[in-house]
C-alpha cells in the first residue's frame, strides 16, 4: 500500500508536470487560451484523483504493525479506506467546480487581452473597440455577435494594416444553422404541446431561425415538472446610460447556479438581458 500510495502520488505529480510543459510551449497566446479553457481542469481532476486513491492507501495502512489479519477488520478498514478517498476526491471536486473557475477565468482574461504582436513585421497590435471591429468582420460574424453566440476579438497593426481575428465563445448559446454553417440560430417562439405536471414531465417546441439566412428549424425538449422560474424576470433590469462606464458586470442566479457575463458597453449589457433564456443555463 505505501509503495502504491507513492506511485499514485508521482502519477499525480507528472500529470501536473505534463500539463505545465504543454502549457509552457505553446507561444500563440490564443492557442494557449483554447488549451487552458479546455483541459486545464481535466488535468486537475486527474492528478486530485490520483492524490486521493493515494491517501486511500495510506489510511489503508492503518495499524499494519500491531494487529493481526482479523476478516471484519478487513473489510471494515477497506470500507475506511474507500471513504477517505472518495472524500478527498470529492473536496477536490467542489474546489475545481466552484472556486476553480474564478482564477481560470482570470488566467484567460490574461491571455485573451495579452498584446498581440504581427509575425510579419514585430510590431504590436491594438485591440479594437466593438465598434471598430465590425468593419473587419463579414455579415455572418456580425451575425453570430449579434445574437451573443460568438464572440471576436479584432486585433491591428496600425504601421501596416495588418488584422488578427479571433474567435471565442460567447455569452449565450446559439444553435450551429445547417444552410449557412453560423452559430446564428435564435429561438423565435416556443409552442407547449403537453402542459408539465406534478408527476409528468411536458413537451416544449422550439422554433428556431437563423439571424443571418432566415433558415428555420424546430426541436422538442423536455419541461420539468411544474418548475416556476417567474422569481427570474431580467427584463426588469434597466441601466443609467453613461459615456464613462468600461466594463459591464452582469451575475446571473437560477436554477441553483451562477454566472457572470461581462460587457464593454451598456448597451449590450441591456441587450442580452432583453434575449437571456434561463433554460441556457441548464
Amino acid at each position: 500500500m505505501m509503495i502504491g500510495s507513492i506511485a499514485f502520488f508521482a502519477i499525480a505529480v507528472i500529470i501536473y508536470l505534463i500539463h505545465q510543459i504543454k502549457v509552457s510551449s505553446i507561444s500563440d497566446y490564443k492557442a494557449k487560451y483554447d488549451y487552458l479553457s479546455t483541459k486545464e481542469i481535466k488535468y486537475f481532476k486527474a492528478s486530485i484523483i490520483c492524490i486521493a486513491i493515494g491517501i486511500g492507501m495510506i489510511i489503508n495502512t492503518y495499524g499494519k504493525d500491531v494487529r493481526t489479519f482479523d476478516l471484519v477488520w478487513f473489510f471494515v478498514l477497506i470500507f475506511i479506506s474507500i471513504a477517505g478517498a472518495t472524500l478527498i476526491g470529492y473536496v477536490g471536486a467542489l474546489i475545481l467546480q466552484y472556486y476553480y473557475p474564478t482564477r481560470l477565468h482570470s488566467k484567460l482574461k490574461k491571455w485573451r487581452y495579452m498584446p498581440r504582436v504581427n509575425p510579419k513585421t514585430g510590431n504590436k497590435m491594438r485591440l479594437l473597440s466593438e465598434d471598430e471591429e465590425d468593419v473587419h468582420l463579414d455579415e455572418g460574424m456580425q451575425a453570430e455577435e449579434e445574437v451573443f453566440s460568438v464572440d471576436y476579438d479584432v486585433w491591428l497593426d496600425e504601421a501596416t494594416g495588418d488584422t488578427k481575428i479571433e474567435k471565442y465563445q460567447g455569452h449565450l448559446e446559439a444553435v450551429q444553422c445547417g444552410n449557412c454553417g453560423f452559430y446564428t440560430m435564435k429561438v423565435e417562439r416556443e409552442e407547449i404541446v403537453q402542459q408539465p405536471t406534478a408527476e409528468q414531465e411536458g413537451e416544449l417546441i422550439k422554433h428556431y431561425k437563423c439571424q443571418f439566412c432566415s433558415s428555420v428549424r424546430a426541436t422538442s425538449f423536455n419541461i420539468a415538472k411544474e418548475e416556476d422560474y417567474s422569481h427570474f424576470k431580467p427584463d426588469q433590469m434597466h441601466f443609467k446610460k453613461n459615456v464613462s462606464v468600461d466594463l459591464v458586470k452582469v451575475e446571473v442566479v437560477a436554477l441553483g447556479q451562477k454566472k457572470h457575463y461581462e460587457f464593454q458597453t451598456v448597451e449590450q449589457a441591456e441587450k442580452f438581458l432583453s434575449e437571456f433564456d434561463v433554460d441556457t443555463m441548464k
